[in-house]
């Protein structure tokens, strides 16, 4: 299991996602461009000191994420507002990137149509959206829990490709 974030462009939510990443174990995936330098003191702090307990790979582009991701053989499982199926009923594999687009845009049609499935939290009508961060613990939750997936070990960083 792993989490992707595509172009996102506030650092505190980012932040928060990769310190839910690094206490859970799961890999997680920037595609740039992000909003934010990774030096930006909110990122830092929203992630504390667990940064450096991610496996955290940056990709220059989404090309270049898609590259990965098809040499990886992963499914891509997008979060949106606009998908009819519930993040519930969905069948999650140990082997899923679970994508969540940039909090101010989603994604393009570009990522869409490049998802494997596209699947919603659903919420109240009338109301937009979660914030991305809690979005990104629900969705992990769930597919956890569906998948039996372990805390990992011992992980480190790695570079941007």
């Amino acid at each position: 299991m792993q989490i992707a974030l595509f172009q996102p462009d506030i650092p505190q939510n980012t932040g928060t996602i990769l310190r839910l990443c690094a206490c859970l174990g799961v890999a997680a995936h920037i595609i740039e461009p992000a909003g934010f330098p990774t030096s930006d003191r909110h990122f830092r702090r929203a992630g504390m000191d667990y940064l450096d307990h991610v496996v955290l790979t940056r990709h220059d582009s989404w090309p270049k994420f898609e590259q990965w991701r098809n040499e990886a053989g992963s499914r891509l499982v997008l979060f949106t507002t606009k998908a009819a199926g519930s993040y519930l009923d969905f069948r999650y594999r140990s082997d899923d990137v679970l994508l969540f687009g940039r909090e101010s845009a989603g994604v393009t049609d570009e990522v869409v149509s490049a998802a494997d499935a596209r699947v919603t939290i659903p919420i109240r009508p009338g109301l937009r959206s979660l914030n991305v961060a809690m979005a990104a613990a629900m969705a992990l939750g769930e597919a956890m829990r569906q998948t039996g997936h372990p805390i990992a070990g011992e992980i480190g960083s790695k570079e941007k490709v």
